[in-house]
């Protein structure tokens, strides 16, 4: 039975047919299947759509997206690189750090990896190239970079991982911040390292003119994580206000104080931020109705036994699913695996002793690492529209950046205290 749910699902994908359509129409062959007969009750259908869009939290992804893309189009991306790069420009291989020090601020205010990839893209590959850096490195250090976006709160994956596991979206957003500054830590080591064999330029050293010029420039853009993040540790919002209130906060930066963002600019965000929302919530709808069929199938109940009777050690079950998760991050879309996966995989977790929390941090990072990871890896894609870098060279390119993202992740699975000690310590 389990291999007829993922089969049919697979196949649906290989004809060409989008992931939401694909789950919503597998989940009806499913029930037609398990009920022998074509007399479906499409009440029930409706119904359990419906279910997986009434869900308040949910309200924070269009407005997180909408922060996001008004910091995109109003100049914040310049003003984010070159506070990043006064900051660490001159060190050896100086831009690759920049790019992944301006991924980091600009973590704090998207959400998700492909905004990053998208936005600081275009800034950080044509700076690189321009000073000298071969444009597939630019690429790759761009893409694997982009990963800290979804970890780093705010962050679209977890806030929909908290809404299927029940687990706090404050806590799991706070958790981030630890993996999220070692992935940093990480990918900087690796850029060193091509610096040197290389011979990477470093840029000049800031003076205390520059710095101060360019801090005081990005000091706005730079307080948007610290309300985000602040506001919910300290209580004086939800997830879903603080979104509001990140929206409302670049829509004053963008269109009041710096004046880059005009009424035509403000339509087309709130279209593009309305096609996004869309398409996410159409996908949560989906999955929802999916995630029901294989509730009822006992798919969870029969994947727990089978897993269990492996090893019932945490730690073992861990590393099975870390290499699970990867495959299916290489194939499958993350917002459509966290619907589909985190139902079947939330009983196993607790069954072995597993804390949600902490295998939130790890199941989401899995699915961000499949982004740079063919076949279907988006970030690719997004690169290869911004760079005009073929694909497979891409690909190439940041293979090796998978070492150090690899070694974070088997040090988050390794020692759980990495990720739950920020928020036991602020939350208790």
């Amino acid at each position: 039975m389990v291999f007829l749910f993922i089969g049919i699902l697979i196949f649906l994908f290989l004809l060409g047919i989008p992931v939401a359509f694909g789950m919503g129409i597998g989940a009806v062959i499913l029930m037609i299947i398990s009920q022998g007969s074509l007399d479906i009750n499409f009440g029930i259908v409706a119904q359990r759509l419906l279910y997986g869009a009434n869900s308040f939290i949910l309200l924070s992804i269009p407005l997180f997206l909408l922060a996001g893309n008004l910091m995109n189009t109003g100049g914040i991306t310049q003003r984010i690189f070159k506070f990043a790069n006064v900051m660490v420009g001159h060190l050896r291989g100086g831009l690759g750090h920049v790019n992944i020090v301006a991924s980091i601020i600009f973590a704090g205010m998207t959400g998700t990896a492909v905004s990053d990839a998208a936005g600081l893209g275009t800034v950080e590959i044509k700076a690189m190239t321009d000073a000298g850096y071969d444009k597939e490195f630019s690429c790759a250090i761009t893409g694997a970079s982009s990963t800290i976006g979804p970890i780093i709160p705010p962050s679209v994956p977890l806030i929909i991982y908290g809404i299927l596991a029940s687990v706090s979206i404050g806590r799991l957003l706070v958790a981030g911040i630890i993996p999220g500054l070692l992935i940093a830590g990480a990918l900087m080591v690796m850029v060193s390292i091509y610096a040197k064999k290389r011979n990477y330029p470093r840029e000049k050293r800031a003076s205390f003119r520059e710095f101060f010029i360019a801090s005081k420039k990005a000091f706005l853009p730079c307080m948007t994580p610290v309300i985000i993040v602040g506001g919910i540790i300290s209580g004086i919002f939800t997830p879903t206000e603080a979104a509001a209130v990140a929206s409302l906060y670049a829509f004053i930066l963008g269109f009041i104080i710096y004046r880059e963002i005009s009424l035509a600019d403000l339509w087309k965000i709130v279209q593009k931020t309305a096609r996004d929302t869309a398409i996410i919530i159409f996908i949560v709808s989906c999955a929802s109705l999916y995630g029901w069929v294989l509730i009822r199938s006992r798919i969870p109940i029969i994947l727990m036994e089978q897993i269990t009777s492996i090893s019932t050690n945490p730690l073992i079950i861990l590393l099975i699913l870390n290499g699970a998760l990867l495959v299916v991050g290489c194939f499958m879309e993350t917002i459509a695996a966290l619907n589909i996966l985190v139902p079947v995989l939330t009983p196993l977790i607790l069954t072995v002793g597993i804390d949600p929390l902490h295998f939130g941090l790890i199941m989401v990072f899995n699915l961000m690492i499949g982004l740079i990871t063919p076949p279907f890896g988006m970030v690719l894609f997004v690169l290869n529209k911004v760079s005009g870098v073929p694909v497979e060279k891409i690909v190439k390119a940041t293979l090796p950046f998978l070492i150090p993202l690899l070694a974070v992740l088997l040090l988050m699975t390794f020692f759980p205290s990495l990720v739950t000690f920020l928020p036991d310590l602020i939350f208790g």
